[in-house]
């Protein structure tokens, strides 16, 4: 089966990708490309994708990933039904909501001592 991925190029610290079709089986950077169908800077947002060549490779069966998927969205291409899309919803889930800090009860203020050790010296010397 074939995917549809990013593949990281560029320099360190500076990623920029090419959108790579691929076996899915195969490792991004060590397996062997079918084509290259576009590139994507995340730092600018500039994504180039030859949109023929995308969905020619999306009517045979190619999986993109949900980030390519969006990608191709963005970029015009007829995605079919059974691409999975990715959700915008971010949610992490709790495992304890009873333990976080704020579901705590709270605590009551401890009450002002009314002589302080400090006071007490300078009265005995009288």
């Amino acid at each position: 089966m074939l995917a549809i991925r990013l593949q990281r190029i560029g320099r360190a610290g500076y990623p920029t990708y090419r959108l790579a079709v691929q076996e899915s089986q195969r490792h991004p950077s060590s397996g062997r490309v079918v084509a290259y169908v576009g590139s994507y800077n995340p730092h600018t947002k500039d994504a180039n994708i030859q949109v023929e060549a995308a969905q020619k490779y999306l009517d045979n069966g190619a999986q993109p990933t949900p980030r390519v998927a969006k990608l191709l969205k963005e970029a015009g291409v007829k995605l079919p039904k059974w691409v999975k899309e990715a959700t915008s919803d971010k949610q992490k889930a709790l495992r304890n909501p009873e333990k976080l800090r704020k579901n705590q009860p709270k605590e009551e203020a401890p009450e002002e001592v009314a002589e302080t050790p400090a006071e007490a010296p300078t009265e005995a010397a009288e």
